[in-house]
């Protein structure tokens, strides 16, 4: 089961670094929702704040949440919030996603 214990406040340990950038949906949000609701598949996360459901960026590190919490483990991701947000930049500016507009 997935906990909140033992944050560190860098990187994607911090609860509220955002993971889909698009809806602003937090890490904590999704560990709530993981744990509250208990998807049985990862796709079940875009009930959660509408997560990975714009630019597409965020999937497959909502899988590897999902994959991590279906497994007992925490859901951290192991790259920076710094690499994120430039991988980000480049996933929408080589045109493989539009982030939804405002």
């Amino acid at each position: 089961m997935c906990t909140h214990g033992n944050f560190r406040h860098n990187g994607f340990m911090n609860p509220d670094v955002k993971i889909c950038y698009c809806f602003h949906v937090t890490r904590r949000k999704l560990l709530n929702f993981l744990r509250l609701e208990k998807p049985q598949v990862a796709s079940q996360l875009s009930e959660c704040g509408g997560a990975g459901t714009g630019c597409g960026w965020c999937v497959p590190y909502l899988k590897k949440m999902h994959a991590l919490c279906q497994s007992g483990q925490e859901g951290e991701l192991p790259i920076s919030v710094e690499e994120y947000e430039k991988g980000r930049e480049e996933h929408i500016r080589s045109g493989k996603g539009k982030p939804p507009t405002r």
